[in-house]
């Protein structure tokens, strides 16, 4: 499939139209010789018509959610109904930075093997910037389950559209509340053929101070113990299974599940001692520190749990 063809940038969103409107005006300053068309989600909120308009250069449609209701849902009706040869995904509240889109079509043109390339990403959190890059250019399966890798953001997603919707898949509505559902998709990705990344931070992600509820908490939970049911491969990484542990420890402790916090902080340490959540974790559960501060540490460098 060419390179030089149309790209279909999906845009989820939901009640943030002024940060929308600015990434859209990155998307908008991007250049591709075949047209770039975008295809904003409107997920659980009123479609904005006057959003759509343009040219064959660059095109934006409007359209409602009309599949499973938040993320996941979104991201697969715009999946079906674009019409580029490529397809990206860009978050509501994120912003493309200049040359990502020549980078990317570039590195596809150079690997026809390829089916995704990302990008390195500049975080912005309050007024702090931090670059994320990963020097590895090519990431097989066996790396992304060692290790979240989170400068290899769904903002930063390029696929073939052909190897997404017929060999790959949609996105999976079925993971609760649809959290890490774009790491989910990069397994996924991996598991047929490594991804392609460009070390180079190429968007920049802004991250906003928030404070998640008891049952987000909770889905959290529910999601990644669902990762863990789905891909057995985890089993035999030590590493990567005591990181999800420890994500789930930490979510159960600031859910106020102390003992399930407790039990799955000791599974975390047995897989692998020195995996950092788990005593994260357990200073959340016996209340030295609250979740939401230690959230807000971690993201003033550019990090999360």
């Amino acid at each position: 499939m060419s390179t030089a063809g149309r790209v279909s940038v999906v845009v989820p969103t939901r009640d943030r139209p002024t940060l929308l409107r600015a990434a859209l005006a990155a998307l908008r300053a991007q250049h591709h010789p075949g047209g770039v068309e975008v295809l904003v989600v409107f997920d659980q909120s009123a479609p904005d018509a006057a959003l759509a308009g343009g040219d064959d250069r660059y095109r934006v449609r409007v359209l409602g959610n009309d599949r499973t209701p938040g993320l996941a849902g979104a991201r697969n009706t715009g999946i079906l109904a674009a019409t580029g040869d490529l397809v990206a995904f860009c978050d509501d509240d994120d912003v493309w930075l200049p040359g990502k889109l020549a980078a990317q079509t570039a590195a596809l043109a150079a690997d026809p093997g390829a089916e995704l390339v990302c990008t390195g990403i500049r975080v912005r959190y309050a007024d702090h910037t931090t670059d994320r890059t990963l020097a590895d250019t090519r990431v097989p399966l066996a790396a992304l389950l060692r290790d979240r890798l989170t400068t290899l953001h769904p903002s930063t997603f390029l696929f073939r559209r052909d190897a997404l919707v017929d060999g790959i898949g949609l996105v999976d509505e079925t993971i609760p509340g649809s959290y890490a559902e774009d790491y989910e998709l990069l397994l996924r990705a991996a598991r047929r053929t490594p991804v392609r990344n460009l070390p180079t931070p190429l968007v920049e992600v802004r991250w906003h101070a928030q404070s998640f509820f008891t049952a987000r908490w909770r889905t959290i939970s529910a999601a990644l113990r669902w990762l863990l049911d789905r891909y057995p491969e985890f089993d035999s990484v030590p590493r990567g299974t005591a990181r999800l542990r420890g994500q789930i420890a930490f979510a159960e402790a600031a859910a106020g599940n102390r003992r399930a916090a407790l039990r799955w902080a000791a599974r975390t340490v047995r897989a692998a001692a020195a995996e950092p959540r788990a005593y994260l974790a357990l200073a959340v559960a016996s209340g030295v520190v609250g979740p939401d501060r230690l959230l807000r540490l971690l993201h003033r460098r550019g990090r999360g749990i």
